[in-house]
């Protein structure tokens, strides 16, 4: 199983790191991490990720192409006709065409989503749907060979649910179950719908200074 997922300056690291945990236990599967040139990617978080191919040599027929989100630097990538053109030229002959987070923007500034359904991170719903794209609310939204997460900490909900698809629904339990994934989180507040007004216009504006 080929795998390539996209990694670029400001990202952030969660986006890649879910799915990327749950595909790595794989049989047989190749990863490769590709960006413009082999230097590393300094990440929203301030930690490196290492690419370990150009877009050059990255595999042209993919099993699965992915891209992560982020905020400013993600906003930036719209309009980067080299990353465009290689998210175009993978996926037109990736098995899969997928995302996580604000990910989904950029795949659709490539032209990938249109007439796709497709999730993204909650602040940037507008903007998905600039791109053809149809909204639909979900940790994960699978269309056809589209796979799209929601914001952040759903890349693991997203990673799982496109394992069932390429190995079955026991393998992909087995792996939840490896990885302990039963989340509690502390506060149930991690949506807006269930987020006070307040806490949410708290966040939409701290989205809208990073963009």
């Amino acid at each position: 199983m080929k795998i390539i997922m996209v990694v670029y300056p400001g990202m952030t690291p969660l986006d890649l790191f879910g799915p990327l945990q749950v595909w790595s236990g794989v049989p047989e599967v190749d990863i490769e991490f590709a960006w413009k040139t082999l230097e590393p990617a300094l990440t929203d978080t301030g930690l490196a990720v290492v690419p370990t191919h150009t877009f050059e040599t990255a595999a042209e027929a993919p099993d699965v192409l992915f891209i992560g989100g982020g905020v400013m630097p993600t906003m930036a990538l719209l309009q980067d006709e080299e990353m465009l053109s290689f998210l175009r030229s993978r996926g037109e002959k990736a098995g899969w065409v997928t995302s996580v987070c604000t990910g989904s923007l950029v795949l659709g500034a490539a032209g990938l989503l249109d007439g796709y359904k497709a999730t993204t991170h909650w602040c940037a719903t507008p903007m998905l749907e600039q791109f053809g794209a149809e909204y639909t609310p979900g940790r994960y939204v699978i269309d056809r060979n589209r796979a799209t997460g929601g914001g952040v900490t759903a890349g693991i909900d997203f990673g799982l649910a496109l394992l069932a698809q390429t190995h079955g629904d026991d393998f992909a339990k087995t792996m939840q179950l490896g990885l302990e994934y039963a989340p509690a989180p502390p506060f149930d507040c991690g949506t807006p719908d269930k987020a006070p007004q307040e806490l949410v216009e708290r966040v939409m504006g701290l989205f809208a200074e990073g963009a």
